[in-house]
């Protein structure tokens, strides 16, 4: 279908060329070319069809080609050689390429329009109406492309969103599994740990500092309440999955954290902004939680130092502890659940950071983030918009357009007026021409502001019969004001477009006729057209009522068709709104369906076990404290080694698919009715990492499931660190939906996809292994 597309307009310029060659121009008694301009007219149609046929693919290129033949053409058949090619190249420049692009190309196909017409005409007046001719025509298919280009790019970006929310439901699950593990993870470390810690000290100093028995038995009770009101929320309040931040400051949360921590025996200096806020407070919090729980975990009783400082729009976080001494105890390493660095990086990531953690050559451990700080200064013009880079194409042409168009059809005639009269009509000009731009400037806020552009039309129109009674207009240049009418009727359709209420914009017809006929009434009464002093308001009342309802009926039919345009779109945002909506309702169903799995694991496995700690702490048994506690930390991290599995044993979660998996889905395929071949699987899926296994499935699938019923291929190698993937007789996915989801699938995997009109999709992803995760506890063999 993509190929039709491509080739059928090119194909029927070129029957057109071809049947005007012959025998359109010897029938119409036009010359015919010889026959060397006859093979240089042929030539010329080829390369302009072939060209043509490529102007999606390659539009710059293809409007050089037809400039080409354009200029060949014209020299082999001046009067016959149509050239329309060129517009509909630069139609394809103007939809395909930014705005820079476009009017470089518009310059180059004027300037070879124009030296084609200088070298025709000459140095004749009937040349100015010939230049304005061609740029009211290229300014027109310009604007035309710059629309196109302007409802793809939304169409794009609405396809993108859908593709993303899409994504995110497929993902839902894992995505709500991981930050629940994040969640618990914070609260194990940080609560569950220090109980653990604290209450070992306490036993194993007793003797000779019993005071920190009571101190201990305090911070268990504190913490454990702790613990049980964050998984009480967990379990209970936790209902969206991305709620955003608390906007109130966050300082006093983190230095509260942080004094928390140096209660338990450690020098800690903090170095702190006073107005933290938003999530990327959010994430410092839980940073600082988990450097200073891993801290106390592999070197307990060293100093540590916490510094957040402000820089250009980011926050750098910087969390330094020194060595473990020689003759401290070994810390509780055992009791983490091995994953503190990934959950750093992962919350910092959350936010659009960068976090980096590892050994100092002094034998201490850094911890180093940096994160967007959306609540810090921002400068002063960054709230400012650049209105004319906003500007679209499209209006800046219709202006255009409008103010030209009168100028065309006076300078069109310019040649037989007598002398005198030329010369005595070109102020006359010069007054029509700034008249009628004054009259088209409104419609460069047809889009924002239809009403006002429309009264802004209407309103200067009548300065038109004031300029002919007061200036002493020629009858031959006043007559060309009606042509400015072009303008009323591009802002009644604009109204019907972009107005808002579409049952409540129907004056705009009704004011436009009437507008507009008294004004073309007034202007024949002053240029004297209706001639007799006692006979002029009857033919004024003669004319007007049937030029109103002429008017009425070209105004409505260009309002219905504004209506029927906006209907169309709101119809295909309101689709698009839909299937957003269901998307992300199957996603906060999906994540739900992950939270209550989770708080019913909670319940049974964590939650009592904190509250018989806190019983026990509130009793003053300290040994059972600590088995309480590291009875909860033990569930605790059971519990986040088993996100993956299901209550039910008969629905345990399916593992995720990977590349392994393309020969059962293609067979599976195959046994529907869809012949799918399968090529270079064994040796291209062989210790491929993960996540490159599971893109390289997820992208065949979405390919193969866009809905083609012929026969497909799927093509697999393996070249070093690279992985190449093919899916051809897919011409359904290249376009639409299902490419952006493609691409959205393979940006996700730092890859590059390739989709060709044919209905190939070529991808192209890194098979090189993960590295190595970083280590949490320094190297150093004094850790």
């Amino acid at each position: 279908m993509e190929t039709i597309r491509n080739w059928l307009l090119p194909a029927l310029l070129a029957a057109g060329q071809l049947a005007w060659l012959w025998p359109g121009a010897s029938l119409a008694g036009e010359t015919v070319p010889g026959p060397a301009g006859l093979v240089a007219v042929l030539a010329a149609l080829a390369v302009e069809t072939a060209a043509l046929g490529r102007r999606r693919q390659a539009p710059v290129r293809a409007l050089a080609c037809t400039l080409g033949t354009l200029l060949l053409g014209r020299l082999a058949w001046d009067e016959g050689y149509f050239g329309w090619g060129v517009l509909v190249a630069l139609y394809s420049v103007a939809v395909r390429c930014p705005v820079p692009v476009t009017v470089r190309a518009v310059a180059a196909g004027l300037g070879v329009e124009w030296l084609l017409s200088f070298v025709r005409i000459g140095l004749r007046p009937a040349l100015a109406s010939e230049w304005a001719v061609g740029a009211l025509v290229y300014a027109v298919c310009v604007g035309l492309g710059e629309a196109r280009h302007q409802w793809l790019k939304g169409r794009s970006a609405a396809a993108r969103r859908l593709a993303g929310a899409e994504e995110a439901r497929r993902q839902a699950g894992d995505t709500e599994r991981r930050r629940l593990a994040r969640e618990l993870h914070d609260v194990s470390a940080h609560h569950l740990t220090s109980v653990v810690i604290t209450a070992d000290a306490a036993r194993r100093l007793g003797d000779s500092r019993p005071e920190l028995t009571a101190d201990a038995l305090a911070f268990a009770e504190r913490t454990g309440t702790e613990t049980l009101t964050s998984l009480q929320r967990l379990v209970g309040l936790m209902r969206d999955t991305d709620g955003g931040a608390d906007p109130r400051p966050m300082t006093a949360r983190i230095e509260e954290l942080i004094a928390g921590f140096g209660r338990l025996g450690r020098p800690i200096e903090a170095e702190l902004p006073d107005d933290l806020a938003g999530p990327a407070a959010e994430a410092v919090h839980g940073i600082v939680r988990e450097a200073l729980t891993n801290a106390l975990r592999h070197a307990p009783g060293c100093a540590a130092r916490v510094s957040v400082r402000r820089g250009d729009g980011v926050l750098e976080l910087t969390v330094d502890n020194a060595p473990p001494r020689g003759s401290a105890p070994h810390g509780a390493g055992g009791l983490g659940s091995g994953r503190g660095v990934a959950g750093m990086k992962e919350r910092a990531a959350a936010v659009g950071g960068e976090l980096t953690a590892g050994p100092e050559p002094g034998g201490g451990w850094r911890v180093r983030a940096t994160l967007p700080d959306a609540t810090g200064p921002r400068s002063q013009s960054a709230g400012r918009r650049d209105v004319l880079r906003e500007q679209r194409l499209a209006d800046p042409a219709l202006v255009f357009a409008a103010t030209v168009l009168p100028l065309v059809f006076a300078m069109v005639t310019a040649e037989e007026w007598p002398g005198p009269s030329l010369r005595a009509a070109v102020p006359a000009l010069l007054v029509l021409a700034v008249l009628v731009t004054v009259h088209a400037v409104p419609l460069l806020w047809r889009r924002s502001a239809p009403w006002a552009a429309l009264l802004g039309v209407l309103a200067t129109s009548w300065l038109w019969p004031v300029a002919v009674a007061v200036a002493d207009m020629p009858a031959r240049v006043s007559q060309f004001f009606a042509t400015g009418a072009l303008a009323e009727l591009l802002a009644v359709y604009a109204v019907g477009v972009y107005g808002r209420g579409a049952a409540r914009t129907w004056p705009a017809w009704c004011a436009a006729a009437a507008s507009l006929a008294g004004v073309l009434v007034a202007t024949a009464a002053a240029d004297g057209e209706l001639t007799g002093a006692g006979s002029v308001r009857v033919s004024a009342v003669v004319m007007f009522l049937p030029l109103v309802v002429m008017l009425a009926a070209v105004f409505v039919a260009l309002w219905g068709a504004g209506l029927a345009v906006r209907r169309r779109r709101l119809r295909i945002l309101a689709l698009d709104d839909f299937a957003l909506a269901t998307s992300l309702w199957h996603a906060e169903r999906a994540a739900d369906a992950e939270r209550r799995r989770l708080a019913a694991r909670l319940r049974d496995a964590v939650l009592h076990r904190t509250a018989a700690m806190v019983e026990q702490a509130r009793q003053g048994r300290l040994e059972e404290v600590a088995a309480e506690a590291r009875s909860a930390l033990a569930a605790m991290r059971e519990l986040l080694h088993g996100l993956g599995e299901s209550e039910d044993p008969g629905r345990r979660l399916a593992p995720a698919p990977t590349a392994v998996d393309l020969d059962a889905l293609c067979r599976t395929l195959t046994a529907s009715g869809r012949n799918v071949t399968l090529r270079g699987l064994p040796e291209a899926a062989r210790d491929l990492p993960p996540s490159v296994a599971l893109s390289a499935y997820r992208i065949v699938e979405a390919a193969l499931g866009a809905g083609d019923q012929g026969p497909a291929r799927v093509t697999l190698r393996r070249r070093r660190d690279t992985l190449r993937v093919t899916v051809s007789g897919v011409p359904l996915a290249v376009t639409g939906p299902v490419a952006e989801r493609l691409k959205v699938q393979v940006e996700a995997g730092a890859g590059r996809i390739t989709l060709e009109q044919t209905g190939i999709v070529r991808v192209l992803l890194s098979a090189r292994p993960s590295p190595a995760p970083v280590q949490e506890v320094s190297p150093s063999s004094h850790a």
